[in-house]
């Protein structure tokens, strides 16, 4: 969103700065930016979601940390300069005046006439802004709006660039001193035609200047799709990203236009390698957080540009900071092709997040739980759904579970294990981030009627011994079948708990009394870990992948190894070495791992379908041919369940909260036939 951008006379792209400014005195309300003056300037107070907060608070801390070091590394010289593109309500001058950091620094502000003037009106008339423009602050004449001592409004249309340069002139601008100019989210409104001239006046008039650039980027992906179309539904195109669609691309268009050094990063880089540690520690704590996916999507598709000429650039990164990237282009093997389920489009209920699908019976997979739409709303989804085969065709059921409290089954992030043809167990799960686990339940469906049969499904409370409940107060954990001397158990692994947010501890089960049974695990014990994939393998589990403890995603795959007298974790080997991701789904099938989908840092391309080889370890990546679905398809929070007899994967639900773009849900089933993929290896 926009912080007001001065681009052409459009007040859609001028109420995205109205948007933005409430959005950040939201995220100060709530701690993330320590900024007193986002509320006398934006007026309007609204409680925004934790999501928001930490992307406006990215945001914040980006363009802070270069302004900063631009200050500092000038702080010799007699005089200098900030010139806020597109600035609308931002407070930066009114923070830096207070913060005592411009001794000999004007900062200048441009925006929309209209903009600038209500601007002006406000800080005449609140005492606390006003006093620190200074008492001889003056309303000015022609486009400069308002000039204090070192603060000057100007009412222009950036688009013109002519009209800029001469009210520029008008106010003072010295193209002789250190200049630090400031786009956020306010270039891309423009014709690029428009932005790039711009981009080639300041390197070429300013010989001594850093140019700060926060914009969106990677268009084609399907938060990308959303993310644009979001944009164009309020008559705001996003026109850098055509010309511009990566941090390469803008890297070289600044390079090309007179700038002679440039660094780029996306967001989630910036988090990482310039914030320090007990800082991104703190933002954690600040309020209860579970949208890591959309997080992360949404620092991937935004980046900081600093480009600096006749100068040191603008930018430290934090030293020796690991990012769990892979180095290079992903090495595609081939192509898995998708298709959507005939027959199940706009089906109410299969549009969903966080719930889980699993194959109950031969050509039955029942979906449980999560948070998705049913009859036109938005909701935690309380009903199951079944889906059926019969001759050749899949149906759609909707079942109201039989249960003494109709909410038992309202939950996401749980697990369901089959234990027979007649009885599954829900395990774990959460209403809210902040809520206790919710427990377990079983599931009774009679052996020989389908679950969708109106009496299909009764739902019943299991009553834990208090050895075995820890165990279920979790959610983004894993529940995997193991044997151990022919008994059969399930392993409770890793998740998030109410009150740890990332877990690495274990249970085993008994599958009959469901009470905890202490094994010897001896070996590496793997990181904590959640919204991980844990696989049945062999007696053992192979765990893949997660998020760990960092608020990263982890590359490592382990096995759990029967031994005579317990277990063995054992660290699997791949070649190359897995690209760390999480919110997978993962399948075994002939000695393969199977991964579907996920979230990674890797911003030129989204996870397709990864080939493990746990013979080998040879590791496989193949794209999803997305070609024929008319939708984009987002592969996280998904579920998935695997056919092995037809060797296809179909892929239920998915999608989540496109940060301040909408909630994007997929719209069908889809399936992927892996025929070619399982056949050539």
């Amino acid at each position: 969103v926009g912080s007001g951008s001065a681009v052409s006379l459009s007040w859609q792209v001028q109420d995205t700065g109205g948007s933005s400014a409430v959005s950040k005195c939201s995220a100060a309300a709530r701690g993330y930016i320590q900024d007193r003056f986002l509320q006398l300037l934006a007026g309007r107070r609204r409680r925004r979601a934790p999501l928001i907060h930490r992307g406006y608070y990215i945001r914040a801390r980006a363009v802070d940390h270069c302004v900063q070091n631009f200050l500092l590394k000038t702080q010799s010289h007699p005089r200098t300069q900030i010139l806020s593109l597109g600035a609308g309500f931002d407070s930066l001058y009114f923070r830096l005046k207070d913060m005592g950091l411009l001794h000999h620094t004007v900062v200048y502000e441009v925006d929309f006439p209209n903009v600038v003037c209500q601007k002006a009106t406000l800080i005449k008339r609140i005492k606390e802004l006003s006093v620190l423009v200074g008492d001889t602050a003056v309303e000015g004449l022609g486009a400069v709006t308002f000039s204090g001592e070192n603060y000057k409004l100007l009412g222009v249309d950036l688009s013109e660039l002519s009209e800029l340069e001469r009210a520029l002139e008008e106010a003072g601008l010295d193209s002789e001193i250190p200049t630090l100019f400031i786009a956020e989210v306010v270039l891309t409104y423009m014709e690029n035609s428009r932005s790039d001239a711009l981009i080639q006046w300041a390197a070429e008039r300013f010989p001594q200047a850093c140019f700060l650039l926060y914009e969106q980027v990677h268009p084609e992906d399907p938060f990308g799709r959303v993310m644009q179309q979001h944009f164009s539904q309020l008559n705001s195109a996003l026109h850098s990203l055509a010309q511009y669609p990566d941090c390469e691309a803008q890297q070289r268009r600044f390079l090309g236009r007179g700038w002679t050094e440039c660094s780029v990063m996306d967001m989630n880089d910036f988090f990482i390698r310039c914030i320090p540690e007990d800082e991104q520690q703190r933002v954690k704590s600040l309020e209860p957080f579970d949208e890591y996916e959309e997080w992360h999507l949404k620092c991937s598709h935004y980046f900081v540009l600093t480009a600096s000429k006749g100068m040191e650039p603008s930018w430290t990164p934090l030293p020796r900071v690991t990012v769990p990237h892979h180095a290079g282009p992903v090495r595609i093997a081939g192509s898995v092709p998708a298709a959507g389920c005939a027959g199940l489009l706009g089906i109410s209920g299969m549009r969903r997040y966080g719930h889980r699908s699993v194959l109950v019976k031969p050509n039955v997979i029942l979906t449980t739980g999560g948070f998705g739409e049913e009859d036109g709303q938005h909701c935690r989804m309380r009903n199951f759904h079944v889906l059926s085969k019969s001759a050749g065709c899949w149906k759609a059921g909707c079942v109201t579970p039989k249960s003494p409290d109709k909410r038992l089954g309202e939950r996401l992030y749980h697990t369901v294990s089959c234990l027979s043809g007649s009885l599954a167990l829900m395990v774990g799960g959460r209403t809210s981030p902040s809520s206790a686990g919710l427990g377990m339940l079983w599931l009774k469906f009679p052996e020989t009627s389908s679950p969708s049969d109106p009496d299909g499904i009764t739902v019943e409370l299991v009553n834990l011994q208090p050895a075995a409940e820890p165990a279920t107060l979790r959610w983004r954990h894993s529940t995997t079948e193991v044997t151990f001397k022919g008994e059969q158990y399930l392993f409770v692994y890793g998740g998030c708990s109410a009150l740890d947010p990332v877990l690495g501890d274990w249970y085993f089960l008994d599958t009959r009394e469901l009470s905890n049974t202490v094994i010897a695990v001896e070996g590496p014990v793997p990181e904590s870990r959640h919204s991980h994939s844990a696989c049945s393998w062999e007696g053992g589990v192979l765990i893949a992948g997660g998020l760990g403890a960092a608020e990263q995603p982890l590359g490592s795959v382990f096995l759990l190894r029967e031994l005579e007298h317990g277990f063995q974790w054992q660290a699997v080997e791949t070649h190359p070495p897995l690209i760390p991701r999480y919110s997978h789904t993962a399948h075994v099938y002939e000695g393969k791992l199977l991964l579907v989908g996920g979230v990674w840092f890797h911003a030129s391309s989204v996870p397709g379908i990864t080939v493990i080889d746990l013979m080998t370890g040879l590791c496989l990546d193949y794209v999803i041919n997305v070609e024929h679905l008319e939708w984009p398809l987002m592969l996280h929070n998904h579920s998935s369940v695997f056919l092995p007899n037809e060797k296809e994967l179909l892929v239920i639900g998915g999608g989540g909260n496109c940060f301040s773009f909408g909630t994007h849900l997929n719209k069908e089933p889809v399936w992927l036939s892996l025929s070619n993929i399982l056949t050539s290896h």
